[in-house]
């Protein structure tokens, strides 16, 4: 089903810090090995319903700023069609027979936690999003790895939000939504050039409206060859819409040397068989209890439950992706550190690919 583009709810956004460094000299290979400060975890309370949504809340608009205020953009149904991997429900999928073995190299007591929020010690913690129409003008992109990458030129604005900050010398994702046409524009290491243009390690466009892939052993500006911001946990849809309808983004502290659909790339030189593979696809356990968590954790767990995450980057294992917002309670989201790795599994994965270099 096509996706519409409305301007409609209205989304904070501004740069992040999270960053380290990378598991191999891989392109693409991913550098989110640096756990984000955040508060200690509290202790779930009982939210009045259980397991059930709440009343979605009206955010509060903070002042008008180039870093500092919202940008409308929003679609009136999920980034790709329904039936496309990101929005299936696994609720009911088998798990693999490895499941287990790939939990044990995860972290079972490992906790889940958000590599998102506001801001802590001074970083500002989540994937920032710039915004734009269809009449955004187009500037010219060089790419490092430019045979895995989508050739410009991207519809960047002149004052485009960076992860990390401007002046990060860190991953540096520039991710940029055209509303109008429903198009995904994302640059890994994305640096202004001083001419107008930028320039980037890899890049990829997606088309939000369609099914198509990347093509095999392409990486793009996450380290699987995955889009970053369909899998984004977003304020707009936990908070305001109270409700996730789409697949999520984790990363693992090591993956081994192979892929499996969706993802289009490896990101490892470790041949370990233990380990998952990137695009492995895991779940929140259905007898998880999730009913004293606070309701805004229970909207990201249940949505854990039904559609799952997908390993997209090497990193801090149990680190799920999302949006900057300075209305987002950390205090609340630090609560996500006391489900364990243990209560994940894995569904069956499909068959293995492997990049042939």
């Amino acid at each position: 089903m096509r996706v519409i583009f409305l301007l409609a709810l209205c989304m904070f956004i501004s740069a992040c810090n999270s960053g380290g460094t990378s598991e191999s000299e891989i392109p693409g290979s991913g550098s989110e090995t640096q756990d984000p400060l955040t508060p200690d975890p509290i202790t779930p309370t009982n939210p009045g319903t259980p397991e059930t949504p709440g009343t979605p809340e009206t955010p509060q608009t903070p002042a008008p700023g180039s870093q500092e205020s919202f940008k409308p953009y929003s679609f009136n149904d999920r980034a790709f069609p329904d039936d496309n991997v990101w929005n299936q429900d696994i609720s009911k999928s088998p798990v693999d027979p490895n499941s287990d073995i790939y939990i044990n190299s995860l972290g079972k007591t490992g906790t889940l936690h958000a590599d998102f929020g506001t801001v802590w010690a001074g970083e500002k913690l989540g994937m920032p999003i710039n915004v734009v129409h269809g009449n955004q003008p187009k500037v010219p992109v060089t790419f490092l790895y430019s045979e895995w990458s989508d050739k410009g030129p991207y519809p960047i604005p002149p004052d485009a939000l960076i992860q990390h900050g401007q002046n990060s010398n860190g991953d540096r994702h520039l991710t940029v939504v055209d509303v109008d046409n429903g198009l995904l524009y994302e640059i890994y290491r994305a640096f202004p050039d001083g001419k107008g243009g930028w320039i980037g390690d890899s890049g990829a466009i997606f088309d939000l409206k369609t099914n198509k892939q990347r093509p095999d052993n392409w990486t793009s500006a996450d380290a699987a060859g995955l889009p970053i911001f369909p899998a984004l946990v977003r304020y707009d849809e936990v908070v305001v819409q109270g409700e996730i309808r789409h697949a999520m983004r984790m990363t693992a502290n090591k993956t081994t040397k192979a892929y499996v659909f969706p993802a289009t790339h490896q990101a490892s030189v470790l041949t370990d068989q233990s380990l998952p593979p990137m695009g492995a696809r895991l779940r929140l356990k259905a007898n998880f209890d999730i009913s004293k968590y606070p309701r805004n954790v229970q909207v990201i767990l249940r949505g854990l439950k039904k559609y799952g995450m997908f390993i997209a980057d090497n990193g801090v294992s149990w680190q799920i992706t999302g949006d900057y917002n300075l209305n987002w309670d950390d205090q609340e989201l630090s609560a996500l550190r006391s489900v364990p790795g243990s209560a994940f599994e894995v569904i069956k994965l499909p068959p293995l690919k492997y990049t042939p270099w």
